[in-house]
């Protein structure tokens, strides 16, 4: 048998090592990104496209979600598709979720329909007057291709928030940070939620972050910040890797106003799952952090107080980052994305045939379980191992595991053993052995093993099977004559006198 039995310290090492070697290659898994795109209505068509899907060094922006703000109209996202399927290295699969035209600017939502399925978009509408959120915040609700379970769906709040530092600036931020949690408390706990978008906020101690970080009395709506990033944002070099604003105008790169911040379900180890080391602080002496598959896109810490560094870009290189500073001309903005590992798919033999199999006998099957998560789409990297431990009815034993496995490889091979001993023989067989996983869409997957059993024991060689009479003798006498491994009745690899006594034995014994 070749199954990996394991315990959970080595499944939490192998998740953790993955999540370090995997978090800044695009391609594996599921990349959210979200833009701030300045006032968006058509055209810059060659440098969104070279922003998006330009490669440097391997590594290229590539979502498979993208959630712009400032988008000025209906022609404006389609402009979006439309530059985005015809872009050199594009899959080619770009839909929109639909354009809800409110006050100021908007938000759109784009995915890669091979990847998503838009499930319904919900607004929380702005404030009239100067007193409240100044556009509407659009929550998108999507799931994964393959997948039903609602542990697998997301909701994201796309957001603008009001600009400036002042506390009539702030209180209005609080009052849209309000609306998002006490909306996102009311979905279903099952349901993942985040939160990416222009925030406008300078410091994590101001009012509107901590309403939405926040310890309350219900926590269903809390969300985090993936690589733990608290502080004075602005103006401050400690966090020059991580700002997105601004890389064209003459205030230079001294914001991170662009987050992404998500629920704790995220990083708990199970379901849908952010690639890196959930609330590891992100590193400060380089923007390539292993540890995590956040990124400010672009922005490479040597552009603190300038505008983004392009001849020497050690991130993007020159053409992505002349292409992103083109996009933000007049005080826009860089991207900011994040992975997400989709769960294990378990799979397995819904049926093992042992056949024809003698009566009271113990005989051995193979049952192949494991990981059918699909490399193709999600990649091998981007899907999470399967465990599962498995449960057999009585008459069938087989060792429970636990165990795991990883897409993209051979099954597991299970040894088992049927006891036919109070089976009533001469007929079929069937009994189940159930694998347990944390396939969030099947958590118990049912295998049946069925079977014929052949007579009553080894001297009832001839039909009708479970009775013993002078076909039996006559089907004996004639393996003996031949010399066939049948007339073995003792099993000692010699046809003698000893084999008649055996038959002889049995027949006189007669089917229990």
């Amino acid at each position: 048998m070749n199954s990996k039995s394991i315990v959970w310290m080595v499944r939490a090492a192998a998740l953790t090592v993955a999540a370090c070697v995997s978090g800044s290659q695009a391609g594996d898994g599921l990349r959210i990104a979200t833009w701030n795109i300045s006032n968006y209505n058509g055209g810059r068509t060659s440098d969104i496209q070279t922003a998006v899907y330009g490669t440097f060094d391997s590594r290229s922006m590539s979502p498979d979600v993208l959630v712009c703000q400032e988008v000025l109209s209906l022609s404006g996202m389609n402009a979006l598709v439309s530059i985005l399927n015809s872009a050199p290295g594009s899959p080619g699969d770009w839909q929109a979720g639909p354009f809800i035209d409110g006050p100021d600017t908007d938000s759109a939502l784009l995915y890669r329909a091979s990847k998503v399925v838009f499930l319904g978009v919900h607004t929380l509408p702005a404030d009239p007057g100067t007193t409240g959120a100044p556009r509407d915040v659009r929550r998108y609700d999507i799931g994964l291709v393959g997948y039903a379970a609602l542990s697998t769906q997301l909701s994201m709040y796309s957001v603008h928030m009001k600009a400036g530092s002042g506390s009539t600036d702030q209180a209005r931020r609080l009052i849209e940070a309000r609306r998002i949690r006490d909306d996102a408390e009311l979905l279903d706990p099952a349901i993942n939620i985040m939160v990416l978008g222009d925030f406008n906020i300078q410091s994590s101690s101001q009012s509107a972050y901590i309403e939405l970080t926040g310890f309350q009395a219900n926590n269903n709506g809390r969300f985090f910040d993936p690589i733990a990033t608290p502080g004075s944002w602005n103006n401050n070099s400690s966090f020059r890797f991580v700002h997105t604003q601004d890389p064209s105008g003459a205030g230079g790169m001294d914001d991170r106003h662009d987050q992404i911040l998500v629920d704790e379900a995220l990083g708990d180890g199970a379901g849908l799952e952010y690639i890196g080391l959930f609330g590891v602080p992100y590193a400060t002496t380089t923007w390539d952090d292993p540890n995590h598959s956040y990124r400010s896109w672009g922005n490479d810490g040597s552009s603190y107080n300038t505008s983004l560094t392009t001849n020497g870009n050690t991130m993007v290189g020159p053409a992505i980052a002349i292409a992103l500073r083109n996009v933000a001309a007049g005080g826009g903005h860089l991207p900011v994305f994040l992975d997400l590992r989709v769960p294990g798919k378990i799979t397995a033999d819904t049926t093992v045939d042992l056949g024809e199999v003698p009566f009271g006998s113990v005989v051995a099957g193979e049952l192949a379980a494991g990981n059918g998560g699909d490399v193709g789409l999600w990649g091998p990297a981007g899907i999470s191992d399967v465990t599962y431990s498995l449960d057999a009815d009585a008459g069938l034993s087989i060792n429970p595991g636990p165990y795991l496995d990883s897409a993209g490889g051979s099954l597991n091979t299970h040894t088992f053993q049927a006891d036919l001993a109070d089976d009533p023989g001469g007929g079929s067989f069937s009994a189940d052995i159930r694998v347990l996983s944390d396939d969030p869409d099947v958590p118990v997957l049912t295998v049946h093993v069925i079977g014929t059993v052949v007579g009553c024991h080894i001297a009832d060689m001839a039909v009708p099977f479970g009775t013993l009479d002078f076909f039996d003798a006559l089907a004996f006498l004639d393996a003996f004559a031949q010399g066939l491994p049948a007339a073995d009745l003792n099993g000692d690899g010699v046809l003698d006198f000893f084999d008649v006594l055996e038959f002889s034995s049995l027949f006189a014994a007669g089917c229990p």
